[in-house]
């Protein structure tokens, strides 16, 4: 326990909706802490987004003290309090599975040992016991204002060590994304994964191959839009968690190790964290469809040698089995999926500039999006296409005049050739 006046934290640093929590269930006769993430950041100096609350309310009870209350989940049970665009998260301290007795109290796992329901309730400390990491186990009371350590988690962040509480190939198999949350903190916190919780990562990353999509999905917006996406791509790699998310380029970037493709998705690793940290907005398409860009490129060629077809119906082609197989990893939204589609479809439509075209291709929604791929094309090394990159970027440069008069310096150039008009046939009078 560390009382108030050492620990530096005050109540101001926090939501205001997050204290409201914590007196309405304080009022309402229960316990109540701010736990993990917001005092771990708080401590760190950092600014925190999430308010997460734990207490000893189970999710029915929390639901009868709010009406702004809505229950999810089914692997653990949660309530969400929802003040306007701000949601805070309130969870049941959870209890040891061997303790079960309560048969509303559900508790499931897979062969490998998985957990895929646990809705097992205890006290704090058993609460603390089940937290992933040492660095989250740390608990702020509204009673007496003081934090509660319950797993040495302000040494680890003395240390700056990222360590599991437990044994970690045990924690791992409880819950694989582990893994990922372990390589996210570390980057996002400057901080080592401990000795004894990096060792089993490789050996157990393929059980990611058991995660739901939807779940992984929410998981790689996390890793790749937090502005540390490329060292988070360094280490996923580094450990063998990337093959479980992105098998087939996972494969290309073995195959060809420092080349184009691994330069290419480094580069728009960069530039997605410059542009987050920056404030820019980064939609997740561009990021799906650089991520599947090299395997599109390799199945078009596939099916177009196979199936004897035109680049752009094997193309097509391509991107649907691409997307369908990506979907059966990652369950990326078909909001963004359209999106990396258009963002494809334009870089076959970019050489095509005669007439109304370019003009044309510039009003298309995803336009800028797949100027920036062309560019990031060029940047990793495909220099083949460095003077229509130049040509576009020139093209968007100019005003109305100035473009009409590039494209008219194109001449018929990608554009379809004027048709002939048709000699009209004249038959001749007869002779008398």
């Amino acid at each position: 326990m560390i009382p108030r006046g050492e620990h530096g934290i005050s109540r101001k640093q926090f939501s205001p909706n997050a204290i409201k929590v914590l007196y309405r269930l304080k009022d309402g006769g229960y316990d109540a802490y701010l736990v993990g993430g917001c005092i771990r950041d708080v401590l760190l100096g950092q600014q925190p987004k999430d308010f997460d609350v734990v207490t000893n309310a189970t999710p029915e009870q929390v639901k009868k003290l709010f009406r702004n209350c809505r229950l999810i989940g089914r692997r653990f049970r949660l309530a969400h309090i929802v003040f306007g665009r701000e949601i805070i998260e309130v969870a049941t301290m959870r209890g040891h599975h061997e303790a079960q007795e309560d048969k509303n109290q559900i508790s499931q796992s897979s062969e490998h040992g998985q957990l895929l329901r646990d809705n097992v309730f205890g006290s704090i400390e058993e609460d603390a016991e089940r937290r992933d990491f040492s660095i989250n186990a740390l608990y702020y009371s509204i009673n007496d204002f003081c934090v509660y350590d319950y797993a040495n988690g302000l040494a680890a962040i003395k240390a700056k060590q990222i360590e599991l509480i437990g044994d970690p190939e045990t924690r791992y198999r409880e819950d694989p994304v582990r893994m990922l949350r372990a390589v996210r903190f570390a980057t996002k916190l400057d901080m080592q994964i401990a000795p004894a919780s990096e060792k089993p990562i490789t050996e157990l990353a393929s059980l990611l191959d058991n995660i739901p999509p939807a779940r992984l999905f929410e998981e790689i917006l996390k890793l790749f839009l937090n502005g540390k996406a490329q060292q988070n791509f360094i280490m996923l790699r580094q450990y063998g968690l990337f093959k479980s998310l992105f098998p087939e380029l996972d494969r290309i970037l073995d195959k060809k190790p420092g080349g184009l493709e691994e330069t290419f998705i480094k580069q728009m690793f960069a530039n997605t964290d410059i542009r987050i940290n920056a404030d820019k907005k980064v939609t997740p398409a561009f990021v799906f469809a650089a991520l599947l860009w090299f395997p599109l490129i390799e199945r078009t060629e596939k099916i177009r040698r196979q199936e004897q077809l035109s680049e752009y119906d094997a193309f097509a082609q391509a991107i649907n089995k691409v997307l369908s197989e990506n979907a059966q990893h990652i369950a990326v939204p078909k909001r963004f999926t359209l999106g990396a589609r258009d963002i494809w479809h334009i870089q076959q439509r970019l050489d095509k500039r005669a007439g109304q075209r370019a003009y044309r291709l510039t009003q298309q929604p995803r336009f800028k999006a797949a100027y920036d791929f062309l560019l990031l094309r060029v940047d990793a090394g495909e220099t083949e296409h460095t003077e229509l990159a130049q040509w576009w970027t020139q093209y968007l440069g100019q005003d109305i005049n100035g473009q009409k008069e590039m494209v008219r310096e194109l001449g018929h150039q990608g554009g379809p050739k004027p048709r002939k008009r048709p000699r009209r046939r004249t038959t001749k009078k007869p002779t008398e």
